[in-house]
C-alpha cells in the first residue's frame, strides 16, 4: 500500500535555461514609465546642451529617473513614494559624491559602493516600492563614486539633482489630473478577470488560479486603502472588489463573462460601472475605515527576512568590484552594478536574472557599437540617442528583462560620452568584461550565501494564516459581530494567505533547503481560503455560514 506521505524534497535543484528568454505580454500600463522617463530626463538634458555643459548630465540623470517609480500606486500614494525615492536617490548621491572627494582609491570606493547597494536593496524590498528598484538607484550612487568631484562642488551637483527630482515628481503626479483613479481603476480591473479566471478554471490550473486571484483581490483592496479621501468612484471600485471577493468565495455561482465586462469598462475612459450595493457591500465600507485606522508595519520587522538578499547583494556588488580591479577594468562600478541587478526573491530567479542579463547586454553592445557613429555626430544626438533608449527600455523590459538590457546597455554608455567622446571599441570590452565577470561573481555569492532560514518562515507564515483564521472564525460564529470587525479578520486572513504563498514560492527557489511542508501547506490554504468564503457569505444577503474552529466545516445558520 502506498505512503499518503510526500517523498522528502531534494536539498539541491537544478537551475533552469527553459523559458529565462521566453518574451511575455506587454504591461498593461508599458508606455506610462516610457513616456515619463522621456519627459522628465528630456528637459534637464536640453537645457544643458543649451548651455553647453552636457558633463552634468549625469547629476540631473540622477533625479529624472526617479519619474521611473511607483506608476501603479494610487496618486496620494505615489506623491508620498515619489518624495522618499528622491530623497533616496539624493541621498545616495550625496553619500557617493562626498566619498569620491575624499578618495580616489578603488578598492575603498567600491567597497563603498557594496554597502551603498545593500543598502539600497533592502530599503527598496522592504518598502515594497515596485519597479525598477534599487538597479537604478545603484547605478547612480556606483557610477557616482568614479566621478572626479571636489567637495566644493558636491553641494552644486547634488542641487542639480533635487531640481531634476522635483521636475520628477511634477511628471509623475501630472497623469492624475486627466485620469485621478487610474491606478485603483487598473488593481480592480485585473481582481476582476483573475477572479474571473479562477471561476472559469478546471483541473489541476483551479488552485493556481485560486492563488492569482487571491493575491489580485488583496492587491485591488491595498491600492484603495491607500487611496485617500473616500469619495463616490472609490466607494464605487470598493463594491466591485466586493463583487471580485464574492466569486472568489462562490465560483461555481459566479459570472465570468460579467466580471470581465467590468473589467472592460474600468480599462476605458468612461465612469466606473456600479455593482448592485449589497448588505456585504455596505459591510465591507465598514471594514475599510477599521482598516484604516490599523497602526501601519514598522519598517524594521519587514528587514529581518531580507537579511540573506542584503548579504547576497554586499557580499557579490564588493567580489564583483574587487575582481574588476584585478582585471584591470578602468570602470569597476558596471560590474558592481551587474551584481546588484541580479539579485531576486530566491537563487533559481537570480539565477535567471542573471542569464537574462548577460544576454542582454552582450546584445545592448552590439546595438551601442551600431548607434555610436550616429551619436557622435552631435551632442545634440547624443541627448536624442539617450531619450530613444531610455523610452526602448521602458517599453520593452516588462515582455522580459533581457530585452529591456538591449536598450539599457547602449544607454548605458552613452551616458559616460556626456563628458567626453571615448573609443567605442575600448567601451565595449570594458562593459563585455564587466558584465560577465559581474553576473559570475554575483552568481557565486548568491550560492554562497544560503537562505536556510526560508523553511523557518514558512513555518512563521503557517502560524500566521491559522492564528487569522481562528480569529476569522470566531467573529464567524457570533451573532452579531463589532461593526467592521468581521470585516477586518477577513482582510487580515487574505493578507496572510498572500504572504504564506510568496513565502512558499520564495523558499521553493532555493537550491539548498530543507524538505518544504507541502501537505500543510495545501491544508493551510484550503481551510484558510474556506473560511474567507464563510465570510463573503456571511457578509452577504441570506443565510449565514460559520466554520467551526477547530474542523474548519462549514454550518449554516439564520442571520439574526
Amino acid at each position: 500500500m502506498s505512503s499518503a506521505t510526500p517523498a522528502p524534497t531534494p536539498r539541491v535543484r537544478r537551475l533552469p535555461l527553459t523559458g529565462v528568454l521566453r518574451l511575455g505580454r506587454p504591461s498593461d500600463i508599458w508606455f506610462k514609465p516610457a513616456l515619463s522617463v522621456v519627459a522628465s530626463v528630456a528637459p534637464p538634458n536640453l537645457i544643458l546642451l543649451g548651455l553647453g555643459r552636457l558633463d552634468l548630465a549625469m547629476y540631473t540623470m540622477a533625479g529624472s529617473l526617479c519619474a521611473l517609480y511607483a506608476h501603479n500606486k494610487p496618486y496620494a500614494a505615489r506623491a508620498r513614494a515619489l518624495v522618499w525615492v528622491v530623497l533616496g536617490m539624493i541621498g545616495g548621491l550625496a553619500v557617493a559624491l562626498v566619498t569620491a572627494s575624499l578618495t580616489t582609491n578603488a578598492v575603498v570606493l567600491v567597497t563603498v559602493g557594496a554597502a551603498l547597494a545593500a543598502v539600497q536593496k533592502g530599503l527598496c524590498d522592504a518598502t515594497r516600492i515596485g519597479p525598477p528598484g534599487n538597479v537604478v538607484l545603484t547605478f547612480i550612487s556606483s557610477a557616482s563614486l568614479f566621478a572626479p568631484q571636489t567637495l566644493g562642488q558636491v553641494p552644486g551637483h547634488l542641487a542639480l539633482a533635487a531640481a531634476a527630482g522635483a521636475w520628477a515628481w511634477l511628471v509623475g503626479m501630472t497623469p492624475g489630473l486627466v485620469r485621478p483613479y487610474g491606478p485603483e481603476r487598473r488593481a480592480t480591473a485585473q481582481a476582476l478577470n483573475a477572479a474571473a479566471a479562477y471561476a472559469a478554471a478546471q483541473g489541476e490550473g483551479h488552485a493556481r488560479a485560486r492563488a492569482a486571484a487571491a493575491a489580485a483581490v488583496h492587491a485591488a483592496g491595498q491600492s484603495l486603502l491607500a487611496t485617500g479621501a473616500r469619495t463616490a468612484p472609490r466607494r464605487a471600485l470598493e463594491r466591485l472588489v466586493v463583487r471580485a471577493e464574492v466569486a472568489l468565495a462562490a465560483p461555481a455561482d459566479a459570472d465570468p463573462e460579467r466580471l470581465r465586462t467590468w473589467a472592460r469598462e474600468l480599462r476605458g475612459r468612461g465612469p466606473v460601472p456600479q455593482a448592485d450595493e449589497t448588505v456585504g457591500a455596505a459591510a465591507e465600507l465598514l471594514g475599510v475605515e477599521a482598516e484604516l485606522a490599523a497602526p501601519a508595519r514598522l519598517l524594521w520587522t519587514r528587514l529581518g527576512p531580507l537579511t540573506p538578499l542584503v548579504l547576497r547583494t554586499a557580499l557579490g556588488c564588493a567580489l564583483a568590484g574587487y575582481a574588476s580591479l584585478a582585471l584591470g577594468v578602468g570602470r569597476p562600478y558596471w560590474a558592481l552594478v551587474t551584481a546588484a541587478s541580479l539579485y531576486q526573491a530566491n537563487i533559481t530567479l537570480t539565477w535567471g536574472r542573471g542569464v537574462q542579463r548577460v544576454v542582454g547586454n552582450l546584445a545592448g553592445v552590439l546595438v551601442f557599437a551600431a548607434v555610436a557613429p550616429l551619436a557622435h555626430l552631435h551632442p545634440a544626438a547624443l541627448v536624442l540617442c539617450c531619450l530613444a533608449f531610455n523610452f526602448g527600455a521602458e517599453a520593452l523590459i516588462g515582455r522580459n528583462y533581457w530585452l529591456g538590457s538591449v536598450c539599457v546597455t547602449p544607454m548605458a554608455l552613452l551616458v559616460t560620452e556626456f563628458a567626453r567622446t571615448q573609443q567605442p571599441g575600448e567601451l565595449i570590452t570594458e562593459r563585455v568584461v564587466d558584465t560577465l565577470v559581474g553576473a559570475l561573481v554575483g552568481l557565486v555569492a548568491a550560492v554562497a550565501v544560503t537562505n536556510r532560514r526560508a523553511t523557518d518562515r514558512i513555518e512563521e507564515a503557517l502560524s500566521a494564516v491559522e492564528r487569522a483564521r481562528e480569529r476569522a472564525a470566531r467573529l464567524l460564529v457570533e451573532r452579531t459581530p463589532a461593526p467592521g470587525a468581521l470585516e477586518s479578520a477577513h482582510r487580515a486572513l487574505a493578507a496572510a494567505l498572500v504572504e504564506l504563498r510568496a513565502t512558499v514560492d520564495a523558499a521553493s527557489g532555493e537550491w539548498w533547503q530543507r524538505a518544504l511542508p507541502q501537505e500543510r501547506v495545501v491544508l493551510a490554504e484550503r481551510s484558510g481560503h474556506r473560511t474567507l468564503a464563510a465570510t463573503v457569505r456571511r457578509r452577504g444577503p441570506g443565510p449565514w455560514i460559520a466554520v467551526d474552529r477547530r474542523t474548519g466545516g462549514k454550518t449554516e445558520g439564520v442571520r439574526g
